[in-house]
């Protein structure tokens, strides 16, 4: 019970630590945030909970027969915010974490037959990056070429084939999911190797995704059978459109198109942001729920687009304040995040999605927040 009491004692402080900050500083600050609330602060607290945690399994005891993607993305996110923050032993305590991959916990590494399980490419070729060790590249790179490779294993359908003849990856879904899945490892192939292929591929499969599921109003629908615009599933897309155009080169012919998508979907967003920084469940349902997943990793985008000059700061810094107060409002005394949509299918029901399971500490909400503290710190 006192536990208790002091997390619910804790959330109320972080939340009035964010609502009283817009007062007292600027709205479009990127730079400046009350005690407690600075990237600097909040990605060591989350970084260091992530360091503290067994390996997840959606939730299911035990551990996982692979890697989860949840996992991936929070330990890229904490790999990230300590190169920005200049934290060469929180990049050490994460490279500690990964060497047994190589030995005793090898049977924990993913086969690169799927988006979700070759996502996983991206935290060796993180560490290659900070450590330069070669081992790190030869286990990055095998992820990032497998995914154009020859189509093989159990996920292989018959439209594997013709996408891979498209000169698209063999692991293409048309899910919006795969859209942070892919260009994740093939944007950090390209930056650890310098080889414009893995970025150009990246760039032209997400010109498909955009061309065939967008909307109208800048959206996406969390599948083509599926009519709603769900948080996270909107937000995967977001934070990979991001990651791509943060390193794709200007002379790629696709950037305009992608460029073009990714303001389009900002602008969309920031009409559905409510007044008190979040986003919702389902964004346009002004019955669902705030959600964190989804906000945080709007948060990220917006971030990434302001710093990298891709958005109007006087109009889109605001907003990207607001998130990040808000979001870090709803971390609890233990630095788990609250109210994160667990892990959802896809189903043409809008009562599915609303009553989609809240829950605290999920690594699909603990990994935006280190890329928002990555973000801001760039």
């Amino acid at each position: 019970m006192k536990r208790l009491v002091i997390g619910l004692l804790s959330g109320v402080m972080m939340t009035s630590i964010a609502a009283h900050a817009q007062h007292k500083f600027k709205k479009s600050d990127l730079t400046k945030f009350p005690a407690g609330c600075s990237p600097k602060e909040v990605g060591q607290r989350v970084a260091a909970r992530f360091i503290a945690s067994p390996h997840p399994n959606f939730g299911r005891p035990g551990l996982p027969s692979r890697i989860t993607y949840p996992e991936v993305c929070t330990w890229y996110g904490a790999l990230t915010f300590a190169r920005e923050s200049g934290n060469k032993g929180l990049t050490t305590d994460l490279a500690k974490r990964f060497e047994p991959f190589f030995t005793t916990e090898a049977s924990l590494v993913p086969q690169p037959d799927h988006v979700d399980h070759t996502v996983f490419g991206a935290i060796p070729l993180e560490l290659y990056m900070q450590t330069k060790k070669p081992e790190y590249l030869e286990m990055g790179k095998r992820f990032a070429d497998k995914q154009w490779g020859t189509p093989e294993g159990p996920h292989v359908k018959p439209a594997s084939h013709e996408f891979a003849a498209k000169g698209l990856t063999w692991q293409t879904r048309m899910w919006i999911d795969d859209m942070f899945m892919i260009t994740a490892v093939q944007s950090q192939a390209y930056r650890a190797t310098g080889d414009q292929q893995y970025i150009d591929r990246a760039a032209k499969e997400m010109v498909v995704y955009l061309d065939s599921l967008q909307q109208p109003n800048g959206l996406f629908y969390h599948a083509p059978d599926v009519p709603f615009f769900w948080g996270r599933g909107d937000g995967w897309m977001a934070a990979g459109m991001s990651e791509l155009l943060r390193s794709l080169p200007a002379n790629n012919p696709d950037r305009a198109r992608i460029m073009q998508g990714y303001t389009k979907m900002m602008a969309s967003l920031l009409k559905y942001q409510a007044a008190d920084g979040m986003w919702r469940q389902l964004i346009d349902d002004p019955a669902s729920w705030p959600e964190t997943s989804s906000t945080g990793m709007f948060a990220f985008a917006m971030i990434t687009g302001v710093k990298q000059g891709w958005l109007d700061a006087d109009t889109y810094g605001p907003a990207a304040r607001k998130a990040w107060l808000a979001l870090i409002g709803h971390l609890d005394d233990n630095a788990d995040m609250r109210e994160v949509c667990e892990g959802t299918n896809k189903k043409n029901n809008r009562q599915y999605y609303l009553d989609r399971g809240r829950i605290t500490g999920d690594m699909h909400g603990q990994a935006p927040v280190l890329w928002c503290a990555t973000a801001l710190l760039r």
